[in-house]
């Protein structure tokens, strides 16, 4: 059981402003504690399951954050952009003055899964290869994809700026003109210049599963929802890992 805080402090720690403020939310009469009423921002308030409402805004209380958003096409995933609006807008201001900050980045033009959390530990985890944990892209390419590009995708491409080829883990064609490729590193556009490498383009680009944990279909753009311990749990599953739950080896 988690130690109990004052309603000050977590106010302050869930973004809802300085102390300061936070204070003179509860003496306002605009914090609600488990449905009941707060009086004094001093009270200390066990977190476990804690649900609170804010100026009218119902919020679940999280200790770190831990957040899946479904990215539209149009944003940049940096606080300061330099073309297009920053997805960060798209969230609640308190998510954004605790300091959340994307798991990796996708371009402007690319859609969908990205993840987002005030945890150190956890980004570096998600970020480093050396986790093995793969990223599924559905990619829709402006020419057929032959066998020859999956099998040189499978092969190692090697980029212009660096010697070391990079991979897919996994390719899987869908349709003439769209492939799924898994891969477990983050360079700087490397789907697009993956496909470039082997003959074909980019025309459309979308992040539909981390790890194990795919973003749910009832998600919609522009939406996000917090991760709980079992999704945790999925997005840190190895590629390893995801295809021995697949033939039912591993629970």
């Amino acid at each position: 059981m988690a130690k109990p805080l004052t309603l000050e402090k977590i106010l302050f720690s869930q973004g809802f402003g300085t102390r300061r403020y936070c204070s003179d939310l509860v003496y306002a009469e605009l914090v609600k504690v488990n449905g009941v009423l707060a009086e004094d921002p001093d009270e200390k308030v066990p977190t476990d399951n804690l649900q609170l409402n804010v100026d009218g805004e119902d919020w679940e209380y999280h200790e770190k954050a831990y957040v899946a958003f479904n990215k539209p096409v149009g944003y940049e995933c940096s606080h300061k952009t330099s073309h297009h609006p920053s997805i960060y807008g798209l969230l609640p201001q308190p998510l954004v003055e605790r300091g959340i900050q994307c798991v990796g980045r996708l371009d402007y033009d690319t859609t969908g899964l990205i993840l987002m959390s005030d945890d150190g530990q956890f980004i570096h985890k998600m970020t480093t290869p050396k986790k093995n944990i793969g990223k599924i892209y559905n990619i829709t390419t402006a020419e057929d994809v032959t066998s020859a590009q999956i099998e040189h995708l499978l092969n190692g491409v090697v980029l212009d700026d660096d010697p070391k080829p990079c991979f897919a883990k996994a390719c899987e064609q869908k349709s003439e003109r769209l492939l799924s490729m898994t891969i477990v590193e983050g360079r700087y556009h490397q789907v697009k210049r993956m496909m470039a490498a082997v003959g074909n383009h980019v025309a459309g680009l979308h992040r539909s599963s981390i790890g194990a944990y795919t973003m749910p279909s009832d998600l919609p753009e522009g939406e996000w929802r917090w991760l709980y311990a079992d999704d945790l749990k999925l997005l840190g599953t190895s590629i390893q890992d995801y295809k021995l739950k697949l033939a039912g080896i591993l629970r």
